[in-house]
Parts: C-alpha cells; structure tokens; sequence
C-alpha cells in the first residue's frame, strides 16, 4: 500500500563504501551464550527457499536481525524472537497490547526518519545476519539495499511472501493458510518451529470461533486518498479479512490487493458499511470528516448512518495481526445499531 517513501540515496555507492567494514565485522569471535542456538522446538540446520523467486540459503538462525514494516517486526514478537532485532524501521503504528512488553526493548534503526524505509548505511551498521521486509519494494539501491549485493556481504533477506508481486508467487487471493504458512516458514528460518506451530494453532482455534455475518452485507474498505479514494481489491489482506468477517467487498472485482477507486463508483455501490484504515498520517477522524464534509459522498448509507468500521493500518497488511483484525471488525459490525443483526 503506498505510504511515505523514503528519499532517493546512493545506496549501491553506500554499500560499496560500507563493504570492507560489514565483512571485517564479520571476523571469527566466541559466541556469546546462546548465540547461534535454535529456538525451544527449532534446528539449527541450514534453510534454502525460494523467496518471491530470490534464491534464499540461512545456514543458522540469524541472530541479528532488520525488520522492516511492522508486519515483519510483530511476526518475530509474537515468535519470541524479540531479542533478536537490532533495528526495526518503516512501523506503521504501535503494537497491539498482548506484545507491547516484548517490544519495550526493541531498537529502531538510528535514522534522521526511522519511519521510513532505512538506507543500506544505516542497515549494514548494524551488521545484520538477516533482514526481514515486508514489501520486495523495501529492498532497492534505494532502500535498504538490493537483495543481491546483501547476499554478497552476508546479509541474507527475506521477504514477506504474501507481499511478492511476480505471477506464480503472489497469492491470488491471499487466503489465511498463506498467512499461517509464513509463520511455519518463520519459524524454520529463526529455528522457532514449535514456537510458529503453537501460534499457527491458537490463531487457528480463534478464527474457527468466529461467525461470519450472514445477512450479505457490503462494505468499502477506505484506506487513503482525498479525491481519488484508495481501497482494498479482491485478492490482499481486506478481501481475505472482509470474507472472514461476512462482509461483501464492493471493489472485489478488481484484481489487485488494493486499488484507486473512483468516488463515483464507491457512491454508486452504496455500501452497507465503510471499513476505515486508521493511521497515524491519515485517521479514521479524517476520513469520516472528509466523507462527511463532501455533498456527494454524505448521501452514502453508510455515512448518513455513520456506519463506520475502524481497523489500525498494521493490522491490513499480511501477518499475525489479522485474525485479531477479523475478531475485531466482527464485535463491531454486529454493535452498529440495525446492522449485521
């Protein structure tokens, strides 16, 4: 979902420059106590993958870790792997509470804006093992660095899978198996498995309770944008937690993860409720005064009746926070007053 972009540096230049410093830091030293040790139900056998069709080999489970997006730094809170992270950077919002003490300790990447995508400088002064990103786009030249040139200085990378954008590796549509199966693949990697298949369980277990509302409800799922609204589509993480949910998404069709989606057509559709993507740089208070504040769109049901549903921005991308997401929007949609009941 486009968000603030980081601006442009030189980051081959900055790599190149930082090359003899990142594999000098990589001189042999004694480990420091469990250094190198797997997780209580892992092994420390190497993992090969193919990653959004990037050759991937971690020989041991890293254990100094990047994480970039809040997806990716969540995954390895909820893991218990949050002593590996040494810098985490590009956060989309707090954490949600039940891992609010495991990511007291957890340092951000020591940048002018570490709410932006990091630069290759500031990542490999870190020295990394491994980064973990949540979109392919936050591995540039950029970015933090290019995936191959990482790979030449040691640094493995790994990209959130239901974030892979080339045919064969997308999901299409994302489904809650592809989202359970990065946790699996998460634990292999940081030597968690035990760890990642009693969290797969639980979540499991708490997504089978929930009832989808059966009256054929729809929805608009407003993430951003002023005169062109920007919404969820048909095959992401929206159309996967609206399904959940029992919500019919109106720009389903569409066959994308998120799309522009003219105002017109979202008036047009006159949906049931409006989904409303709270984040910092754009709340869910900005848009119902926006919806509200505008001739057109206040003749919507869902605005005059303010039937307004409100899920934090990480919780919309791929990852552990969804199926609370999917409990959260339901306990909403059946307290809206005629709705859903």
């Amino acid at each position: 979902m486009p968000r603030r972009t980081r601006s442009a540096t030189s980051a081959d230049a900055a790599l190149l420059a930082l090359s003899l410093v990142a594999l000098a830091g990589c001189s042999p030293e004694a480990p420091a106590a469990g250094a190198g040790e797997a997780g209580s139900g892992g092994s420390a056998a190497p993992v090969t993958l193919d990653n959004c069709g990037f050759d991937v080999t971690v020989p041991e489970p890293p254990e100094r870790v990047v994480t970039i997006k809040s997806s990716t730094t969540e995954m390895l809170l909820a893991l218990g792997l949050g002593d590996r992270i040494v810098g985490s950077a590009f956060l989309d919002g707090p954490v949600p509470e039940n891992l609010a003490d495991a990511a007291a300790g957890v340092p951000a990447v020591a940048e002018p804006m570490a709410d932006q995508v990091p630069g290759a400088e500031a990542v490999l002064g870190l020295e990394p093992d491994l980064v973990y990103a949540g979109w392919e786009s936050n591995l540039t030249a950029e970015g933090a660095g290019d995936r191959d040139t990482l790979a030449q200085l040691g640094v493995a990378t790994y990209v959130s899978p239901s974030a892979c954008k080339e045919p064969g590796y997308q999901p299409d549509p994302l489904t809650f198996d592809d989202v359970f199966a990065e946790i699996g693949e998460a634990g292999e990697i940081f030597g968690a498995t035990t760890e990642a298949a009693a969290l797969v369980d639980e979540q499991r277990t708490t997504l089978d309770a929930v009832a989808p509302n059966d009256r054929g409800l729809s929805a608009l799922w407003y993430s951003s944008g002023d005169d062109i609204p920007y919404v969820g589509a048909g095959i992401g993480a929206p159309q996967m937690i609206m399904d959940a949910v029992g919500l019919e998404n109106v720009a389903g069709d569409v066959q994308d993860t998120w799309t522009s989606f003219a105002w017109e057509e979202a008036i047009a559709a006159d949906p049931d409720v409006i989904v409303l993507v709270d984040a910092a740089w754009n709340t869910a208070e900005d848009k119902i005064a926006r919806l509200e504040g505008n001739e057109a769109t206040a003749r919507m049901t869902a605005v005059r009746e303010r039937r307004y549903l409100t899920v934090p921005f990480p919780a919309t991308e791929a990852g552990v926070r969804n199926v609370g997401a999917v409990v959260d929007l339901t306990q909403q949609l059946g307290q809206l007053e005629g709705v859903g009941r």
